[in-house]
């Protein structure tokens, strides 16, 4: 019987909300990642091309 109200007692806690929201974040994140991963790729490979280039003037 105890167990049941300290499950229920786990359920109206809200401190974990925080973790919930953190972890659909990083979800997000991940899922845009995956989408738009050709396009980052060509973006730091130019921008390491850039300074590559630049470093070599100094």
């Amino acid at each position: 019987m105890w167990r049941i109200r300290q499950f229920f007692a786990c359920l109206k806690d809200e401190k974990g909300i925080g973790v919930v929201e953190v972890i659909l974040i990083l979800v997000v994140l991940i899922g845009l990642v995956i989408i738009f991963k050709s396009q980052l790729t060509s973006l730091v490979n130019s921008i390491f091309q850039k300074i590559t280039s630049e470093s070599s003037g100094i």
